[in-house]
């Protein structure tokens, strides 16, 4: 297949980009910046939203297009932070929509990134695709907006797909290395009340159950991207002292991470209870399906 990433400089589209290229697909990553960008077998780079862009013009008989593109959610969320984080996936949305638009042969898929703060938070209810939003905050309210415009795609002939990432789980990026230092400092513990859901993906799977979603036709709609096994913020924080030999002992009150983070110690505080229905029954097998094993993987 012939398939366009946005935001694949991102430590997520960096693995799937090598995770599609490595099954022989052919990848163009769109990109502002083009100088520098070495191409390679089965890599290109395609130059977008610049004012001398024409990226439909190196896209033409494309099969697929993934939409990673977005401000990090990381770091504290003043005003201006959140602004960013919402109209960059909306706006970034818009203009593959555009490119889509403008391609004589429409690609067959479109999967847009999304994330499982779409379901709000509960220490109770179990979410699969299809149920029903718990509470309504910023995430909810971004991921609910960035899908509404992805689905414009279907208007155009495309199956969409949009893949709510749960915690993603790497040794270098995202939440993991920050969950992680305490207990290298032998002052790991439990994170808030400890009785909050962490719904978590190995980096690998993530990657992986895009391709699926990209090359299964009975894949549509939202795509629960999370390991079948959910777990509370307490027995997380034992499994990572476990793994690393580390003892679990110092606990982080909710109202200290709240001062130290503000609104964004939602990421911690707070979760959700996700399950991957829609993986399981279509016939994705998790490479990592328990939380020990994909820790030993990435913590070594």
């Amino acid at each position: 297949m012939k398939i366009a990433i946005t935001g694949g400089s991102g430590f997520i589209g960096q693995k799937l980009t090598s995770q599609l290229a490595s099954s022989g697909h052919e990848v163009f990553i769109l990109t502002r910046n083009i100088d520098g960008k070495n191409p390679s077998e089965h890599v290109s780079y395609v130059e977008w939203l610049t004012d001398v862009a024409k990226p439909e013009k190196q896209l033409e008989g494309i099969d697929a297009f993934v939409n990673l593109a977005g401000e990090s959610i990381m770091g504290r969320w003043t005003d201006k932070k959140k602004q960013q984080i919402m109209n960059s996936r909306i706006e970034a949305t818009q203009a593959v929509l555009e490119i889509i638009k403008n391609l004589e042969a429409k690609p067959k898929v479109l999967v847009n990134a999304s994330a499982i703060g779409y379901y709000g938070v509960s220490e109770t209810k179990e979410f699969i695709e299809g149920s029903t939003p718990e509470t309504a905050n910023f995430l909810s309210d971004v991921t609910e907006r960035w899908e509404a415009e992805a689905a414009k795609a279907s208007e155009l002939g495309l199956r969409v797909v949009y893949g709510r990432i749960g915690i993603v789980l790497d040794k270098n990026e995202g939440a993991l290395p920050k969950m992680v230092l305490p207990y290298k400092l032998l002052a790991g513990g439990t994170l808030g009340t400890g009785k909050q859901w962490v719904s978590w993906i190995h980096i690998n799977d993530l990657a992986a159950m895009y391709q699926f979603a990209l090359e299964n036709d009975s894949v549509s709609g939202a795509f629960n991207i999370t390991a079948p096994n959910p777990m509370q913020m307490i027995e997380f924080g034992h499994t990572i002292a476990k793994v690393m030999k580390r003892p679990h002992w110092l606990p982080a009150p909710s109202m200290a991470i709240n001062i130290a983070l503000g609104e964004m110690s939602t990421l911690l505080l707070d979760g959700q209870k996700v399950f991957p229905r829609k993986a399981k029954e279509s016939g994705y097998t998790f490479t990592y399906s328990e939380l020990k094993p994909a820790l030993e993987h990435l913590l070594g």
